[in-house]
């Protein structure tokens, strides 16, 4: 609970003084960014189900949901309460960049927290843990990645998981004939439509592809991991008070229970559009996590 309590000291010394009028001059990073234009411009994805993703009309899913709970403390803190909230839609290849032009405030979708990346953004506490594998056909009999040996595969471009497929075809000689694509959907098709035998790409995403098929039984998710990884928050570089927020904010969903009770709704039971139920249900990993959170990389 150490970040949790910090991060209601920050919100309640940051809320008094703005309270007064007098001292608003003294936020910094982030905080005062968003205090003086008056709105938070929060990063979201389209098609990352079911973390953050578009049913239609809105923005919903598992991760988008911690950062409305994001929001709600920064208005808190900075004692604004009509704050406005302002969504840009963003993709794997352009994140980054957008949150280091102040397009955005922060994000929290589908994004891994790798230490390579850690040189030009900085991270929250973990809100997901995974493994790396892959989907295919069930008919392909693909069963592990030797299998696609001088085969097609795909994955997502600007992903951590681009970067270990490529290492693992030069590293074993594979052969692989491998395209990124722009996003999970994009990827997913060229499978459906056999331009590929398999998509490569964070395990739960793959789940939540399969669960949206009209016959989901026609495919399997399969492949020894490639790694394991974890999603979290992402945030611009040496903002002390923004993180101190963002992780008190986590880690009080995790310890509470809350995060839990949110993780059941998004994977154990129908999710919208279509009511589909991903049946992924919670890893002793992710306990570990909601018992002991922490934001540290596992690439």
């Amino acid at each position: 609970m150490k970040f949790a309590a910090r991060s209601r000291l920050i919100a309640c010394a940051a809320a008094a003084t703005l309270a007064c009028g007098t001292h608003a001059d003294e936020l910094t990073g982030t905080l005062k960014k968003i205090h003086d234009e008056g709105v938070v411009t929060l990063g979201v994805r389209e098609a990352s189900v079911p973390f953050a993703y578009s049913d239609g009309s809105h923005t919903v899913g598992y991760s988008y949901t911690i950062a409305l709970r994001i929001v709600d403390e920064i208005k808190k803190a900075l004692g604004m309460h009509d704050l406005k909230v302002r969504e840009i839609t963003i993709n794997s290849s352009n994140r980054i960049p957008m949150l280091l032009n102040t397009q955005i405030d922060f994000e929290c979708g589908s994004t891994t927290h790798t230490f390579e990346r850690e040189s030009q953004v900085a991270f929250s506490d973990s809100f997901f843990q995974y493994a790396v594998r892959m989907i295919a056909r069930k008919k392909s009999g693909i069963t592990d990645f030797p299998d696609l040996a001088g085969k097609a595969v795909v994955t997502t471009a600007g992903t951590s998981d681009e970067r270990l497929l490529r290492r693992l075809n030069s590293d074993k000689q594979l052969n692989m004939h491998i395209t990124a694509t722009r996003d999970h959907p994009e990827a997913f098709a060229a499978v459906r439509a056999d331009r590929a035998v398999a998509f490569v790409m964070d395990e739960p995403l793959l789940h939540g592809l399969k669960a949206t098929e009209p016959h989901p039984e026609d495919y399997v998710i399969t492949g020894t991991p490639l790694g394991y990884e974890a999603y979290a928050c992402m945030f611009r570089k040496g903002d002390a008070s923004f993180r101190d927020l963002v992780n008190g904010v986590i880690s009080h969903m995790q310890t509470s229970g809350e995060a839990e009770r949110l993780y059941n709704v998004w994977f154990t039971q129908p999710i919208p559009p279509h009511a589909t139920n991903l049946n992924f249900p919670l890893s002793a990993e992710m306990r570990e996590l909601f018992a002991h959170p922490n934001d540290k990389a596992l690439d």
